[in-house]
């Protein structure tokens, strides 16, 4: 056997495999005489169905077969050992093969991945949101977890603050969603003013448009899909069928040890600087989440490298469960180029910088996940006997290593982006970076 790489250019190439008959008369002629063992042959003993039946019956097919196996382990080591770097899998040149041929040459098509450097740092620097909750958010919260564990009086008509229960139908959209509505949700003027004075059995008809700030409430109380909830402009019957006025609980110790514990809060100011603890910890999450979305924009951007397209596309058309059309492979290509323009970059970078996952991280992982979840049902200072212990059962499944290496990578990667890119710190409240950062 005898393959060798002819270059057509930096990132395309052509490997010509040539197979002569020694390399598999061997194992063709194992495996026939393995059928004259077992081949079921009306006529014949088993074991005894003659060679020449055999080779007339299964000669071809098992010669095909194992052409096409000793090809497919010669491509995949010949790969390896000249440590190609390819994009895809070798795609089959159309050329004809004559089965009843001796020796056999096939050709088959490469990508090659592109040679490039990547410049981390970067010209520009990215902004790294340092999010905070304001006194207007942290009044806000208290004002809800106090109504949220307040009392309930039912009431017969609705008035401003109320909170009311109903059935929100319309055919169009098949709705038929029982919800609770607290008044002070809406944004619309004339939904707020259909509602006030509305009893409870009356049925209110309201339009959708604007009638909440954000379209995403659209899923929750009318339970439209997604899509639907953008735009939603329907008219909707709503019957009410219960309205409360919800009587803020008081701010005491009682509702301190409900929240968090006996004794963790002891009063309202110490309550708002949990809730803004706990708030600001969420959102460094969102802020890095930003961090590592802009920084992998730029990256794509500021990282410039050819990628042999046609290849690909061909690649893409025959190598899913059903072929595609040039132009649907064309259209395939293009929606995934940027994702494999920065699977390319984000190889190199774990590369040159040894950013991969070690066993010894993975277990210490587990282990630090293990104690916080513990801790959690009180138990703060398990052994390190029990922490092996679970540690192992978890390890041995492997969707459970599959998330938590895949939760590795993603810091690991963060940590380095941190580290490494020119960033420039923005303290700002949470709604302005809503605004900011998803406008």
């Amino acid at each position: 056997m005898n393959i060798t790489k002819k270059d057509i250019d930096s990132l395309n190439a052509v490997l010509s495999v040539e197979i002569k008959e020694e390399d598999y008369s061997e194992k063709v002629k194992s495996v026939l005489t393995n059928y004259c063992k077992t081949a079921d042959v009306p006529g014949f003993r088993k074991g005894h169905v003659p060679m020449g039946m055999v080779k007339k019956q299964y000669g071809k097919a098992v010669l095909v077969e194992e052409v096409n196996k000793l090809l497919q382990d010669s491509l995949h080591k010949y790969l390896t050992d000249e440590k190609l770097d390819v994009l895809g899998n070798p795609l089959p040149k159309d050329t004809e093969i004559d089965w009843d041929a001796a020796d056999f040459n096939f050709e088959f098509e490469l990508g090659l991945a592109p040679q490039f450097e990547v410049d981390v740092v970067g010209k520009k620097a990215i902004t790294h949101y340092n999010i905070v909750a304001d006194e207007e958010m942290i009044d806000n919260q208290v004002k809800t977890i106090s109504k949220q564990y307040g009392k309930l009086i039912a009431k017969t008509e609705v008035e401003e603050g109320d909170e009311i229960t109903g059935v929100f139908t319309n055919e169009e959209k098949e709705i038929n969603k029982e919800t609770t509505l607290p008044l002070e949700t809406l944004k619309g003027k004339k939904q707020i003013k259909a509602l006030v004075g509305a009893k409870v059995g009356d049925t209110v008809t309201l339009k959708t448009k604007g009638m909440f700030a954000d379209d995403h409430a659209n899923e929750t109380y009318f339970g439209v899909s997604h899509d639907d909830a953008h735009g939603l402009e329907v008219e909707v019957a709503f019957e009410i069928k219960e309205v409360n006025q919800r009587e803020a609980a008081a701010l005491d110790q009682d509702l301190f040890d409900k929240l968090f514990g006996k004794d963790v809060v002891k009063t309202e100011d110490e309550l708002k600087e949990k809730i803004k603890e706990d708030a600001e910890r969420q959102f460094a999450q969102q802020s890095d989440q930003k961090l590592m979305d802009d920084a992998i924009e730029a990256l794509i951007a500021n990282t410039k490298f050819d990628l042999p397209g046609e290849f690909l596309q061909r690649w893409i058309q025959v190598s899913g469960e059903k072929p595609l059309t040039e132009e649907e492979a064309k259209a395939e290509y293009e929606r995934s180029e940027k994702g494999l323009r920065y699977q390319l970059i984000e190889g190199k970078i774990r590369h040159e910088n040894d950013l991969q996952v070690t066993f010894d991280e993975l277990k210490d992982y587990s282990k630090t996940m293990i104690k916080a979840q513990m801790a959690q049902y009180g138990q703060s200072n398990p052994s390190d006997e029990e922490l092996d212990t679970i540690a192992a059962r978890i390890l041995a499944n492997q969707d459970e290593v599959k998330r938590m290496s895949e939760q590795l990578n993603g810091q690991k990667l963060l940590d380095f982006f941190k580290e490494k890119t020119k960033l420039k710190t923005k303290e700002i409240t949470y709604d302005k970076f809503i605004k900011e950062a998803y406008s």
